[in-house]
């Protein structure tokens, strides 16, 4: 058993064990038990907050370029088509008005528009929150002691993930946002597998990858930052979170 000490564990609740692997063969080995926190990897999964942190994430990069010119943007137009009086005929003062055909156009999109907004603090949370829940439960999640591997050959990685049945696409997470050498060059010539700093990682991209494999240095900036969000002492986030939790 990997030695950890847990902050705020619940006395009522037990930690979840999890066993940690080897990255530097191609065969598993189990290199000891680390205990995880269970306020950030057992909790009851919010399908609705994992949503809503997906169409986020899909939502603020989207940005709509349409655009339509005014009546004063349009070329001509700058007389008056026919007389105001005399002809019986409605009274018009530009051909690029928009009741005309090819006129400007009132109120039309005038982009580029950016689709960006700030979602809630703690929706962002128990979304992290619930989404590792899932993925561990369903056994998608693999804590490594480091992400060395002893070539950086990409079949070396083919070979791995295939041998430990960790499906088609591998999301690997460290601590610092320079990873090993090795697996970085091997993860550069693979498009289904792909590295990512512990302090990116995202809803979207975790459901986006079938297997999630984290280091113990990873797996301790995680817990660190998810459980100071959790028990922050801001009595407007707390209101903000209970609200949440009401839902």
């Amino acid at each position: 058993m990997l030695s950890r000490q847990l902050k705020h564990l619940p006395k009522s609740i037990k930690s979840r064990p999890a066993w940690v692997e080897n990255l530097d063969t191609l065969e598993e080995q189990k290199l000891g038990l680390v205990d995880l926190h269970p306020e950030v990897w057992a909790v009851m999964p919010r399908v609705d907050l994992i949503s809503q942190n997906v169409h986020w994430q899909r939502m603020y990069k989207h940005v709509s370029y349409k655009w339509m010119p005014t009546r004063a943007e349009r070329v001509g137009g700058g007389r008056k088509p026919w007389p105001q009086k005399g002809l019986g005929r409605a009274r018009h003062g530009s051909i690029r008005s928009p009741l005309f055909l090819n006129g400007g156009r009132a109120h039309g999109p005038r982009g580029p528009k950016s689709y960006f907004y700030m979602l809630p603090y703690f929706t962002r949370v128990l979304g992290l929150t619930s989404t590792l829940s899932v993925k561990l439960t369903q056994d998608d999640v693999h804590i490594v002691d480091s992400l060395e591997i002893p070539t950086d050959e990409p079949q070396y990685l083919e070979d791995l993930v295939s041998q430990r049945g960790w499906g088609v696409s591998v999301l690997f997470v460290d601590a610092p946002d320079l990873m090993p050498r090795n697996i970085a060059v091997a993860c550069d010539k693979l498009k289904h597998m792909n590295l990512m700093p512990a302090y990116g990682l995202n809803v979207f991209s975790m459901l986006k990858h079938e297997t999630l494999v984290l280091t113990t240095a990873a797996v301790d900036h995680i817990e660190e930052k998810l459980l100071f969000a959790l028990h922050r002492t801001d009595s407007r986030e707390k209101t903000k979170k209970f609200r949440i939790n009401q839902q």
